[in-house]
């Protein structure tokens, strides 16, 4: 029960504790008629024309366009560590969560403390027991964010976006299941996709080889998490594996592709644009450099970070063909006439891998390199294990840890090319082998095709947005203010929103305005029983002898009592 009412909720601590929850959210996405109406936009007209690498780029700019990263921690209430913990003590200690979760005490390594991780995601003006939900979001979810003040698009935090790229890039790329892994740290949540040299999704952004390693700003925050991070989760359709359980239902022949093809994406020869690109995202290492360039056919000579101040004002690179496009926009005067003493000239790696194979993970090569570093002002080992460091990413696997038992569990079998309908229909006739597929309708939502009792338990255990927000409402003011919402669902059919959706959204189905009434009314009477009982046209709770009505256009017949018989 816990763990299915968690399908619902889907938090980020939830989805810790039940890793297996993280793929039900792609597959409800799969499910779900929103991203299936993006083929209508003109957008991706002809889509299908394009090579697959392509497609993922158009798909990239539609989200770019429709949504935004939102980590507002109000979104979705406070809760309180004890509580928590107290709920997850059957499965998992204390202490191990609060090795991997930010919520719970994770400040990550050296470089997460150094950036002061708690006040970076607005943790530091919560006290060490009241925390926040993280709750990841349907495309749903996501959409009814412009109806919250401030918004005009859709928005969600990193599990969203990641659970959103991965339906999406099935629905609108052809992306089989098979190459979409998603891959969560404490503190991020992105995909691999198994196309070309790989492609990461972060965010909103994707993330090519090329730009792992261009040393811009958006790639070194794109690198943060695989460089400092555990890799806690690895989902893919096949199963999954988690850093602390010892059982691992992921496909051995799956992961080890994954941990192949990603390695791969994660390594780079070194060679003359990748010491330039180092240089990029290492400012402190820029003041050993010069570059040499010829001006009106003179020799001259410029400090390297001035160079690279420069690119903040101009398309063109220090470390491409457009150089001399780059420092001809600077005046005569700032150049020296003569070597600056102490510092290393770059322009001499342009030619230096052209006679010099370099393999950073030899010793005898590493000292022949940093013997072209002879800079006064670092020891040339150091600069060399930094850029060996940028070259080869080195992530902790979640089975790095401990030996994993791999099960044999069913696959998610979705092959490509599946209409919606085909999609529910294979989904539907899994469910009972696999749990993964019946999780998925939790996920979803939908109280037709799914037992209403996890729904109920979510919506009224963890719905703290409406309880604080209604708190100096009366019984009378709290229905003048359900039924003063947009009597409309953010759902479609017999699916239902949770009540800090409804309130978050001002929007609402009489069923879902009745079950928001409830979780409120709970909160302030937790022991006097109630009933939220559907009939068609009608909703109704019953709540200290007296009945509330609304109408509904869910069609749903429900009966749902609690404390459950």
């Amino acid at each position: 029960m816990e763990e299915y009412s968690s399908a619902v909720t889907l938090s980020d601590m939830e989805i810790f504790v039940f890793p297996r929850l993280l793929y039900p959210l792609v597959l409800a996405n799969l499910m779900s008629p929103v991203i299936w109406k993006w083929k209508e936009d003109p957008w991706f007209v002809h889509v299908d024309k394009l090579t697959p690498y392509r497609r993922i780029h158009r798909l990239k700019q539609y989200i770019m366009d429709h949504y935004a990263f939102n980590l507002d921690l109000e979104t979705w209430g406070l809760t309180t560590q004890e509580r928590e913990l107290e709920r997850f003590s059957p499965y998992i200690s204390a202490e191990t969560i609060a090795r991997s979760n930010a919520l719970f005490g994770y400040e990550g390594d050296q470089f997460y403390f150094d950036l002061d991780i708690r006040r970076h995601f607005g943790l530091d003006k919560y006290t060490l027991n009241t925390i926040p939900y993280w709750k990841t979001e349907t495309v749903e979810a996501m959409d009814a964010f412009r109806y919250k003040p401030g918004h005009t698009h859709g928005a969600g935090e990193c599990v969203s976006l990641s659970t959103l790229y991965a339906a999406a890039l099935y629905i609108l790329c052809g992306i089989p299941l098979e190459q979409i892994f998603l891959l969560a740290t404490p503190l991020h949540s992105q995909n691999f996709i198994d196309i070309n040299d790989g492609v990461l999704t972060n965010n909103r952004r994707l993330v090519t080889k090329a730009m792992w390693y261009n040393g811009t700003v958006l790639s070194t925050k794109a690198r943060r998490a695989l460089e400092h991070e555990q890799i806690t989760i690895v989902s893919h359709c096949s199963g999954h594996i988690h850093t602390v359980y010892p059982e691992a239902t992921i496909a051995p022949a799956a992961y080890a592709r994954f941990r192949s093809r990603m390695g791969h994406f994660l390594r780079t020869p070194v060679n003359a644009e990748i010491i330039f690109n180092f240089l990029r995202q290492a400012p402190a290492r820029q003041r050993c450099f010069q570059l040499e360039h010829t001006l009106h056919g003179k020799r001259r000579w410029i400090p390297a970070e001035r160079a690279y101040a420069l690119e903040n004002s101009y398309s063109y690179k220090v470390s491409d063909a457009t150089r001399d496009k780059l420092l001809a926009e600077l005046d005569e005067d700032e150049f020296f006439t003569d070597p600056i003493p102490n510092r290393i000239p770059l322009n001499k790696f342009d030619d230096y891998f052209h006679h010099n194979h370099i393999d950073l993970d030899k010793e005898a090569d590493r000292q022949k390199l940093s013997r072209d570093f002879n800079c006064y002002r670092t020891n040339a080992c150091e600069l060399i294990d930094e850029l060996r460091a940028f070259c080869h990413v080195q992530p902790r696997w979640p089975d790095d840890a401990e030996a994993k038992r791999f099960v044999d569990t069913p696959v998610i079998s979705l092959p490509s090319g599946l209409s919606r309908e085909e999609i529910m229909t294979a989904l539907e006739g899994q469910r009972q082998d696999n749990p993964t597929a019946d999780l998925a309708f939790y996920a979803y939502r939908d109280l037709a095709r799914t037992n209403p009792l996890p729904y109920f338990k979510a919506g009224l255990e963890r719905s703290p947005v409406c309880i604080e927000q209604s708190r100096s409402m009366d019984i009378d003011a709290l229905i003048r203010h359900l039924h003063q919402m947009a009597d409309e669902s953010i759902y479609d059919s017999t699916r239902a929103a949770q009540p800090d959706e409804v309130w978050n959204a001002s929007r609402g189905d009489g069923f879902e305005k009745a079950m928001t009434m409830c979780a409120i009314l709970h909160s302030r009477q937790p022991d006097a029983p109630l009933a939220l009982r559907a009939r068609g046209n009608t909703a109704e709770l019953e709540f200290d002898g007296r009945t509330y009505a609304f109408s509904s256009r869910k069609g749903l017949t429900l009966d749902l009592i609690w404390p459950p018989v």
